[in-house]
């Protein structure tokens, strides 16, 4: 039996690395598991592997992420868990940036984070129980030059997570913002030297976040290679 005080879980941005990592960790858990991406065809292997429930969902479209909430309703139940894991990177000098492009990675990245925590919220307050976690990466503390988009979503993403996790921790809902500092590495593949970051060691991290004891709950983890200088 599985000691995840949770039944289910909701992956939005799923794809081959950490979301990957995570749902076949929650499968093996006992939960049951929604992965949703904008390309839901990519997923088919992932789902056949896990038993997950693949569903389509564009996360910068807050009609769509409210269909999507309704839609994992009605295949596991309300979502008890639920991951923001999307994300867009758009490069390139500032004065080059085309606006629009700039706009669709931010709200990828940002505001879909909040359409989905508002929809987990419907469900989650009047439970008295949930958890949210969201993906974060080091441009969520330190802008690098010419990934401004990707600053700004991710700083909005921290700022998000903290305001969130101080509206609904005394509410029973668990808000976790996990700081991926590195590059994480291609699933599967080995790395001796450990300077890449292992998805399956990743996830496990968040599970380990799922299993806190609300007297101790962390809002932020940060993990990194412990080879790196920093």
């Amino acid at each position: 039996m599985s000691d995840i005080p949770y039944r289910n879980a909701l992956i939005i941005g799923a794809g081959f690395g950490i979301s990957g990592a995570l749902t076949r960790a929650l499968s093996s858990a006992g939960l049951r598991v929604i992965i949703a991406s904008r390309d839901v065809h990519r997923l088919a292997p992932l789902a056949k592997q896990t038993g997950a429930v693949a569903l389509q969902v564009d996360a910068s479209d807050a009609s769509q992420v409210a269909r999507l909430f309704n839609e994992a309703e009605a295949h596991i139940g309300p979502p008890e868990v639920v991951i923001y894991n999307a994300s867009s990177m758009v490069r390139g000098e500032i004065a080059e940036l085309d606006a629009l492009r700039v706009g669709h990675a931010v709200a990828v990245t940002a505001l879909g984070a909040f359409y989905a925590i508002q929809q987990a919220a419907k469900y989650m307050v009047p439970a008295g129980k949930g958890a949210i976690l969201l993906t974060g990466a080091t441009a969520g503390v330190k802008g690098f030059a010419r990934s401004a988009p990707f600053a700004m979503g991710k700083f909005a993403l921290r700022g998000l997570a903290q305001s969130a996790a101080r509206e609904l921790a005394p509410q029973g809902i668990h808000i976790g913002h996990v700081i991926v500092d590195g590059v994480v590495r291609a699933t599967g593949r080995a790395d001796p030297s450990d300077r890449t970051l292992d998805p399956d060691a990743i996830a496990q991290c968040y599970i380990d976040l799922l299993r806190q004891h609300r007297s101790a709950w962390s809002w932020e983890i940060e993990v990194r290679p412990w080879a790196e200088n920093f």
